[in-house]
């Protein structure tokens, strides 16, 4: 930096090495941050080749990283948590404490700071999973001052989870649920972070906003695997109804398979009860002000981007 140039304003973020993370890192240093990173080790990702980010190396659990990650910093913006979990208490352990240390270290150490919690829209329901509970209680434990952005499903270039999807729509049958159909709520993660980006710029502190594309409305699951396969340029699968209890048992024995093998995914029977609860649309009015943000990727237009990134990135995974 040269002496003409003013010093950039500083976004703490904790997440920022995770697939949703890596794209509010590049939206915030495009729109002029320089981005301070939580992380257990240094990281070399593409995503980040122009971000070039300052490291605090530690987690939510390290008191000494977290007055280090936010000492200084003009926004806070907290995305780090867990997904899938063995149970309730390890869903708690870092969706809730850690974001309750982190609330209590901004407020002793940096009380002006601007501060935005990433949570989901499973938090409008904690009864029906140990996700969404813990997601609510990280909702209730920040203080007022804090912004949370409960947005829908995010996809995007980096989504290692959604590949499933991918699968799904060229399976030759997909299973779907009795009427009245699921709806969900999608957002492509570049809108997301640009969302984020505008939270961390505006003045007005606190407000709970839920977040998605342009149909707040939500999307069918059958209409999301009829546009994958036409963009992969398949048949869709073909859809078989059924009940509510084949979801609850694939949910059940889900878990009892992570539970015999140590390997823990994100389906069970807590998302399969999420998936059940059938409305995740965005409601009216609980949206960002259209002065502040609205989206600019459709839906089709971002689920090829997704696509194309999961065809250009298979041999790493598969």
């Amino acid at each position: 930096m040269t002496d003409a140039e003013p010093a950039r304003p500083v976004a703490a973020l904790t997440g920022g090495t995770g697939f949703i993370g890596q794209h509010v890192a590049a939206a915030l240093a495009a729109a002029g941050w320089k981005v301070r990173l939580l992380c257990r080790r240094d990281i070399v990702s593409p995503r980040l080749a122009d971000v070039t980010p300052e490291l605090v190396l530690g987690d939510l659990a390290d008191p000494a990283a977290l007055r280090r990650l936010v000492a200084g910093a003009t926004a806070v913006v907290h995305l780090a948590g867990l997904t899938k979990a063995r149970n309730r208490d390890g869903f708690m352990q870092v969706n809730r404490d850690g974001t309750a240390l982190l609330s209590r270290t901004v407020a002793a150490e940096n009380p002006a700071a601007r501060c935005v919690l990433v949570s989901s829209l499973a938090a409008r329901e904690p009864a029906l999973s140990a996700y969404a509970a813990s997601k609510r209680a990280g909702e209730d434990v920040v203080g007022p001052a804090w912004t949370i952005l409960r947005p829908g499903v995010v996809y995007g270039p980096g989504d290692q989870e959604g590949r499933a999807l991918q699968r799904l729509a060229r399976a030759p049958f997909a299973a779907r649920v009795r009427a009245p159909a699921v709806k969900l709520a999608m957002v492509h993660a570049t809108d997301l972070a640009e969302a984020i980006a505008a939270l961390c710029a505006d003045d007005e502190a606190g407000g709970r906003y839920e977040i998605a594309d342009h149909r707040p409305e939500g999307y069918g699951m059958e209409e999301i695997l009829h546009l994958v396969a036409e963009l992969l340029g398949r048949r869709p699968p073909r859809m078989v109804t059924l009940p509510d209890q084949v979801f609850n048992l694939a949910g059940m024995a889900a878990d009892g398979f992570a539970l015999a093998t140590g390997r823990q995914g994100i389906f069970g029977y807590g998302k399969t009860r999420e998936l059940l609860h059938r409305d995740w649309s965005v409601r009216p009015g609980a949206t960002i002000p259209r002065g502040l943000w609205s989206p600019r990727i459709s839906l089709a237009a971002g689920m090829q981007d997704t696509l194309r990134w999961w065809q250009t990135h298979s041999s790493r995974t598969h």
